[in-house]
């Protein structure tokens, strides 16, 4: 494993330790529980930035620093096959539908925004787990993430069920579509031997040699982790920070 490779499983891992506070800014719940009162949460608003900030670094989110990511590196100890039904990958849209219609509606019902508070669900400012309804918030993506993963296997639930992935995958088509600067994979397919390495190594289960083959790295699903980067004997795939047309 590469030094990068160390580094990014010991920063993604870590996140998972901080999964009791950080869920409060992750939890679907948490924008539709508050709305109701017309409170913007931080979880709210961690959703807008997650779509901002994939306009210029896609989904690296994801493969660097998720909590849930980091419980589903652990996990594929226990089961590291690939996803075969890509389309159950439809299903965290249909999640997401539902999160940002119950939003809209919890705000609707409360007559509008009366106040932003990036710590709501905090106490203390740090502990989120202080209520029994939060125990079962907390334990339910836990469980859902070790479901998903024991049954599907390796980052099944980031790939099929995460209701965040979608911000992110829209703010990478946008950042397409505006020709922003972004980080993405670079590939050389000359120099490709077609070991195949990079698509085993895939934490998504994807087709990376074929990507390279055809010199489209466009995925919706690339976490932009690396794996591929650094298991490549011939270096055929390197990071690059640009536009789609540069």
């Amino acid at each position: 494993m590469s030094k990068r490779q160390n580094i990014r499983k010991a920063i993604i891992i870590g996140m998972f330790f901080t999964f009791p506070t950080t869920i409060a800014w992750m939890s679907p719940a948490m924008p539709i529980i508050y709305g109701l009162f017309g409170i913007v949460t931080g979880a709210t608003i961690m959703f807008l930035l997650h779509f901002l900030i994939a306009l210029f670094l896609g989904r690296a989110f994801c493969g660097f620093v998720c909590p849930g990511g980091g419980l589903s590196e652990c996990l594929m100890r226990i089961n590291d096959k690939g996803i075969k039904n890509n389309k159950l990958r439809a299903i965290k849209y249909i999640v997401w539908a539902i999160l940002v219609i119950a939003t809209i509606a919890s705000f609707v019902w409360a007559g509008g925004i009366n106040e932003v508070d990036f710590f709501a669900g905090l106490e203390n400012g740090w502990i989120f787990l202080f209520a029994p309804y939060r125990y079962v918030i907390y334990f339910g993506v836990l469980l859902g993430v070790l479901v998903f993963q024991l049954l599907l296997g390796k980052r099944s639930f980031c790939q099929c069920a995460c209701w965040i992935a979608p911000f992110m995958i829209i703010g990478t088509k946008v950042s397409e579509h505006l020709k922003l600067p972004r980080l993405r994979l670079k590939p050389n397919q000359n120099s490709c031997i077609g070991c195949n390495q990079c698509s085993k190594k895939c934490p998504m289960s994807l087709d990376v040699k074929t990507m390279v083959e055809t010199a489209n790295m466009k995925n919706p699903e690339c976490i932009l982790c690396g794996e591929c980067v650094d298991i490549c004997p011939k270096k055929s795939i390197t990071y690059a920070f640009k536009s789609e047309s540069s």
